[in-house]
């Protein structure tokens, strides 16, 4: 079984929002520093710069899990997380058919930059990203489970954005794995201050558009970095685990 730190919330410089140090091999390398073994690459409505950062991981104890942060017909931010690249980039087809044709306006939104795996530019993406998808977030969970992945609702304590601020609930019928909460609300009062979240699994998350963001202050203990094991260790089933690391322990 092995014990490792995770962030399954990490964007690059294809996220318009982003700092221009979040390119691959920086992340890979402050990853590493800080003792993080996984991470999710989430850019905003878009899988484009995950196989660069997986090359850059590429011989390192570093797994890079493909995924994106997507944001829902409702104005939700949700992660979606896979496997495989081939699993992702099906998912972005869906995504593409789902967003409106809107060019990006650089000087207002931010750069939009497509990168290799040593952070050279290979072009920029003029579709705009920061926007929201014609998918409901029950029309995203059922598409996502269907090419295997999972849906974590982001940041859900956030006023921008956040699910519940949204909709102003946790929508009973979709059996989210787990919800991630701000990387400023502290875990012991999540509950306290957001009752809707009790009884779900809680993961938090950086949402890393810095690389000082990328905290990965979550433990699981897992046999292999994997969908279904994840799953698993947001159950504390099976005698996997995940658990929220208190800032002193980082």
């Amino acid at each position: 079984m092995l014990t490792l730190r995770a962030e399954f919330h990490v964007h690059t410089v294809l996220s318009p929002c982003a700092e221009l140090e979040m390119l691959p091999p920086m992340i890979v390398m402050e990853a590493l520093d800080r003792g993080i073994q996984l991470i999710a690459i989430t850019d905003h409505n878009s899988t484009g710069n995950i196989q660069a950062v997986q090359k850059a991981a590429a011989g390192t104890n570093l797994t890079v899990l493909p995924g994106m942060e997507l944001q829902t017909r409702e104005e939700v931010h949700v992660l979606c997380l896979f496997d495989h690249l081939e699993q992702a980039q099906r998912w972005q087809e869906v995504v593409n058919a789902s967003l409106p044709v809107l060019e990006n306006r650089p000087n207002f939104f931010g750069d939009q930059l497509l990168v290799d795996e040593i952070g050279e530019f290979v072009a920029y993406e003029s579709r705009l990203l920061l926007t929201s998808s014609s998918l409901s977030i029950d029309e995203v969970w059922r598409q996502v489970e269907i090419l295997g992945g999972i849906v974590v609702p982001a940041h859900v304590d956030r006023p921008a954005n956040g699910l519940l601020t949204m909709l102003g609930f946790v929508p009973p019928e979709i059996p989210f794995p787990a919800l991630e909460i701000s990387r400023q609300l502290k875990p012991a009062v999540a509950t306290v201050l957001h009752p809707q979240l009790a009884g779900y699994p809680l993961v938090q998350g950086g949402d890393a558009h810095r690389l000082e963001d990328i905290r990965g202050v979550n433990q699981l203990k897992i046999e292999t970095p994997t969908i279904s094991e994840l799953k698993l260790a947001f159950q504390n089933s099976s005698g996997r685990s995940s658990r929220i690391l208190s800032s002193s322990t980082v």
